[in-house]
């Protein structure tokens, strides 16, 4: 697993090192989101793999930004709450895409036929690109137009050029452009399509910072579009990808904006903040999560991720019948070295269990072999465990109940037991190999 997890990182690291130009980005991006843990044995190959990439990426493409941005303004401590609200902005901005990506993911996975999926996909996404071209492709020339504080460019070939200079016309023109770029997204995701989240997240963080710059300078405050700009996609993808480093060091290694790192740090830090209050996982993680299979830096959470119920049944438990004699259970009793005995119908359906314990006292009397049967000894035991239960979910069983063996059934079959020895032994062991350089 250790492996493997590195072997993921490292692609990842070295795939955004490549082709954002953004060395350092890359390895906090592999750590914030991979969940990679900050060890030496794993630090030094994301190493070795960005810094490779990103040589070969300056070898054929250049050492330039992939964004051109100069600095007009240095950063004045009397702008830190306009960044302070802008990172509240980017924040309802990111839990706007996230919640509208998860809803339009999930009308398309309702489809079955393929061929729906790509006509009603692009019969929508030619309507939006007609109407607002500036949606189509992933928005980079517009970026780079947005830093420069132009927004002529999604007047371009539209409806709306004749009215351009309208400023509520250009307010609504960027706020439509904002909205539907997510939906756009998420409509090429699920009919098929291929595309990235980076993209779109850093077109719409553009706009956000250029949208939020314009209002305010139609209330007579002077603001440098072009770092409002630049902070702004530092703040959608500080929101949409629950990464502010990632989002800090990438934006000022995209664009060469060092100058603004505190502005960086203050958007990206309250937009993920207001992010995680509305949405807990992102567009990343938030299938995982669903499913229970997100390995995060909790060791403890991420070491019961990946043990699963199937595993540790243990199947050597003699059964009995229900209508069994007390004589028949003392001789399955001889022959078995457990104190548990699940009792079962002919076609395996769970009906209780007989503890050991609770008939030493009539044992030993031959006189009531015949007389009492196993249905009068067994009892429903609680909780119990189905297959496909998370370990985080079993372990707290073991925790809140007293019982050393859980019974596993699946749609009222009986399966086998999970003991706590077994399901702890697991654990340590999981927890002792992460804990490994």
């Amino acid at each position: 697993y250790k492996q493997i997890l590195t072997m993921l990182g490292c692609a990842s690291a070295g795939a955004m090192a490549a082709i954002f130009k953004a060395p350092i980005a890359a390895i906090v991006f592999v750590l914030e989101v991979i969940m990679l843990n900050l060890t030496m044995s794993s630090l030094v190959p994301l190493l070795i793999a960005s810094v490779t990439a990103s040589l070969t990426s300056y070898a054929f493409l250049g050492q330039n930004v992939l964004y051109s941005f100069t600095l007009k303004h240095q950063f004045d401590i009397g702008d830190v709450p306009f960044y302070i609200v802008l990172g509240l902005f980017t924040g309802f901005v990111s839990v706007y895409f996230t919640r509208m990506y998860m809803f339009i993911a999930d009308r398309f996975a309702a489809i079955k036929s393929w061929q729906v999926k790509l006509i009603t996909g692009g019969a929508l996404l030619g309507l939006m690109v007609f109407v607002l071209p500036a949606l189509f492709g992933e928005g980079y020339s517009g970026i780079n137009q947005a830093l420069a504080g132009s927004y002529s460019y999604l007047f371009e070939g539209t409806l709306f050029s004749r009215i351009s200079e309208n400023a509520i016309v250009i307010i609504l023109v960027i706020t439509f452009v904002i909205l539907f770029k997510v939906i756009a997204t998420s409509i090429t995701f699920g009919s098929g399509g291929v595309g990235g989240i980076f993209a779109p997240t850093l077109f719409m963080g553009a706009h956000t910072g250029l949208l939020f710059a314009f209002v305010l300078s139609q209330f007579g405050i002077d603001l440098d579009s072009g770092s409002f700009v630049l902070v702004g996609m530092a703040g959608m993808i500080a929101g949409v990808i629950h990464a502010p480093l990632t989002a800090i060091f990438l934006i000022a290694e995209l664009t060469g904006g060092y100058g603004l790192f505190m502005p960086l740090m203050i958007t990206s830090t309250i937009s993920y903040a207001t992010m995680r209050i509305f949405v807990t996982n992102s567009v990343y993680t938030y299938q995982l999560a669903h499913k229970g299979e997100l390995i995060t830096h909790d060791k403890d959470k991420a070491a019961l991720s990946l043990m699963d119920v199937e595993s540790l049944v243990e199947t050597n438990f003699s059964t009995v019948a229900a209508d069994a004699t007390l004589g028949d259970l003392v001789e399955i009793i001889s022959e078995s070295s457990r104190n548990v005995f699940p009792v079962i119908d002919s076609a395996n359906n769970f009906l209780g269990i007989v503890w050991v314990n609770d008939i030493r006292h009539i044992v030993f009397k031959p006189e009531l072999y015949d007389s009492t049967f196993v249905r009068d000894l067994m009892f429903m035991p609680s909780p119990i465990v189905s297959p496909g239960e998370s370990m985080e979910d079993v372990a707290y069983k073991f925790q809140t109940s007293s019982h050393y063996n859980l019974t596993v059934v699946d749609k009222g079959k009986y399966v086998g037991f999970v003991s706590r020895a077994n399901v702890f032994s697991k654990y340590r062991s999981m927890i002792k190999n992460f804990m490994e350089e």
